[in-house]
């Protein structure tokens, strides 16, 4: 069946994420209420790409930029490549700090597309966009909160990824202490053994499950629950400050752990009351963000291009 592009544009909210939690190594992820809003529409020819915000200047205005390489991605899967598009990017997620950049930009040119398509959903259902997500981004942690929103476990299968969305529990309080120095998925994965003891592995395998029922039951565990024996220390040296920062909050007992590949630290509970990281890490209170990627027709409207307003639905 030939492709029909809608008329007009589309957009799409995306939230950040944390991936891993502390044990949960490339299966757990949370979304949080800080987000990236991206529009998109079909034009007679070319590729340009608009960034406000964070990346601003930096990232690519072609098909280079992500965003626009996960539509291409996501049209040979709906059937055919539009004639050209229009991007507009507006960024508050933190580039390269381990909060979902990347998965971000690729949930977005997935939604984007299928919007775009006359009978998208029917050609790429969720699940389907679930499985390219993570196909592109190489792993499914980030991009299963990203898509569907609250605590969410996901995991690989012959046929690709799936995932599963579970409620948090009222206890749970986010924050984020995002670092000026960026970090690199790739160069910390290169941090880690090919091989972990056993012993380690089954201790991970515990704390990762007593993880799921601390989120969603009882916050009171979230101490012992984030406990990783996986993967932070094999990749504390390439990040002091954050170990250090991550050893200092468990100390004062706050439920601490490296936001994804880091740089950013996640706390899972309240920080003591007076804490005072410095002036060299930026402080966010983060809700979770319960719905995930959200899509709506027409372009960003004045609350969607500020990019330092968290903005309404779409």
């Amino acid at each position: 069946m030939p492709t029909t592009f809608a008329a007009g544009p589309v957009r799409v909210r995306v939230p950040a994420t944390s991936a891993n939690l502390g044990p949960g190594f490339d299966a757990l992820g949370l979304a949080l209420a800080l987000h990236d809003d991206v529009a998109a529409e079909v034009t007679a020819g070319g590729v340009a790409v608009s960034v406000t915000g964070e990346g601003a200047g930096e990232l690519p205005a072609d098909d280079g930029h992500l965003v626009v390489r996960a539509m291409r991605a996501a049209f040979d899967v709906l059937g055919g490549q539009p004639s050209g598009l229009a991007v507009e990017c507006v960024n508050r997620i933190p580039q390269a700090r381990g909060l979902g950049s990347s998965s971000a930009a690729i949930v977005a040119g997935v939604l984007l597309a299928r919007a775009l398509v006359i009978d998208g959903e029917r050609r790429l259902d969720d699940d389907a966009a679930l499985r390219l997500a993570a196909q592109i981004e190489g792993h499914p942690d980030n991009v299963a909160p990203c898509l569907l929103g609250g605590f969410t476990v996901a995991w690989t299968e012959p046929s690709g990824a799936r995932a599963v969305s579970m409620p948090v529990g009222d206890g749970v309080r986010p924050t984020v202490l995002v670092p000026a120095e960026r970090g690199l998925t790739a160069s910390a994965r290169a941090a880690l053994p090919a091989t972990v003891p056993h012993g380690d592995a089954a201790f991970n395998a515990g704390r990762a499950a007593l993880l799921m029922h601390a989120l969603t039951t009882q916050p009171a565990l979230l101490l012992p629950a984030t406990v990783d024996r996986l993967h932070q220390d094999y990749r504390a040296p390439s990040m002091p400050a954050t170990a250090a920062l991550v050893s200092e909050l468990r100390a004062a007992g706050v439920a601490a752990v490296v936001s994804g590949a880091g740089p950013t630290v996640l706390a899972l509970s309240e920080l003591p009351e007076g804490f005072d990281a410095g002036t060299d890490w930026q402080l966010l209170r983060l809700a979770v963000e319960v719905r995930g990627a959200q899509v709506g027709r027409g372009r960003l409207g004045h609350a969607e291009r500020d990019p330092v307003a968290a903005g309404r639905k779409s």
